[in-house]
């Protein structure tokens, strides 16, 4: 299903222009103050950049337009990236699935960033992984499931934002995909108790479920499992825009220490040159993979996880050599290069993390 085709239109220039006026202006309140950047959210929407890849089971989907407008965003700041990765993955889930009601109702305002929403899939991927046990437990009732539990971590999520979420069902070896919103009134509570030492300004919380009910209109994988196979691939590919724009500011940085600092930092065992040539061969990969989600083969999931821990450990060291560039000039208080640092450690730990990524890559080679 193809959404209205303004939805499938993306202004780079009009990105270009957010992330680098509107959300350079933000970035210190964001990372200072754990400040939501709740408008430029919105007007990220207004692009295109979350619209580009919902052409569902479509062979014209590509994910690339929606890598590039996060990579853009994540050059600037890595909370605001990383919220529109959620912002993607929401919309993702919708357009891959079958739910009529969902892709009428929900979809094309996700889209836009009307609706601003989360995955809130961290738990179910390290449970499908047997790295945690699932969090969310569920009864089959009449028109729907009966939801009760605690999901620690969801981002860009505020009152009455929709999320996707998954859970186990009671009786039943099997667990189901929904997306869900963050109703108070429907004993969906969200709880912000945590202080991160970046990430902040991510609107990230805990979602409490007591006796939720979730229709059948919001169902999206019963059982989920074959819809989690649909899906991946794209999942975690979207996730490289904030690897991707992690390493090119860290590149970016390195650059800029080269006039007053150069004759120093050659003696550095990795510059720009050597970061860059990585970055390239990296960004290529994903883009080449971008217009294929939809491909289930093993193979094809074995190279998304290595292209992304690829990403999130050259994400590190490349904000690592950045910091080791500038100096002291990157280590005092608000200086970028600390900042980057304590933001690219997020793309190595964010799920799937990368000891994550390894386990999975070596349960495929088992």
């Amino acid at each position: 299903m193809n959404i209205a085709t303004p939805l499938n239109i993306i202004d780079f220039d009009a990105v270009n222009r957010i992330a680098g006026q509107d959300l350079v202006s933000e970035v210190r309140k964001i990372d200072d103050e754990q400040y939501y950047p709740e408008a430029i959210m919105r007007a990220f929407g207004g692009t295109g950049a979350y619209g580009t890849h919902l052409a569902g089971q479509d062979a014209s989907c590509d994910l690339g337009p929606a890598i590039l407008s996060m990579a853009r965003a994540s050059e600037t700041c890595l909370s605001t990236g990383f919220c529109m990765w959620c912002q993607d993955a929401l919309g993702w889930y919708i357009a891959s699935s079958d739910n009529a009601w969902l892709k009428t109702n929900i979809l094309p305002k996700v889209a836009r960033g009307e609706i601003l929403g989360g995955t809130g899939m961290s738990n179910p991927m390290k449970a499908i992984a047997n790295i945690e046990k699932m969090k969310l437990k569920g009864t089959r009732v009449d028109g729907g499931y009966r939801v009760t539990g605690v999901l620690p971590w969801v981002s860009n999520l505020s009152e009455d934002g929709w999320f996707g979420m998954m859970f186990a069902v009671e009786g039943e070896d099997k667990g189901v995909m929904a997306i869900a919103q963050a109703d108070a009134s429907k004993s969906v509570k969200l709880r912000l108790d945590h202080e991160f030492v970046a990430m902040g300004g991510t609107a990230t919380c805990q979602v409490m479920f007591r006796d939720v009910f979730i229709p059948d209109e919001q169902v999206i994988g019963d059982p989920a499992m074959p819809f989690i196979r649909r899906i991946r691939g794209g999942f975690v590919l979207l996730q490289c825009g904030m690897a991707a724009g992690m390493i090119k500011s860290s590149i970016d940085l390195i650059r800029k220490m080269e006039g007053p600092l150069g004759h120093v930092n050659r003696y550095l065992e990795k510059g720009a040159d050597d970061l860059e040539a990585e970055y390239t061969a990296l960004v290529a990969d994903v883009l080449e993979m971008s217009r294929t989600p939809y491909d289930l083969s093993d193979g094809y999931w074995k190279r998304v996880l290595q292209a992304r821990l690829r990403g999130g450990e050259l994400a590190v060291e490349a904000a690592h050599y950045a910091m080791l560039h500038s100096g002291a000039r990157g280590y005092v208080s608000g200086g970028e290069a600390q900042r980057r640092l304590r933001e690219a450690y997020f793309v190595a730990i964010v799920t799937p993390a990368t000891k994550h990524l390894r386990k999975m890559l070596a349960d495929l080679d088992a």
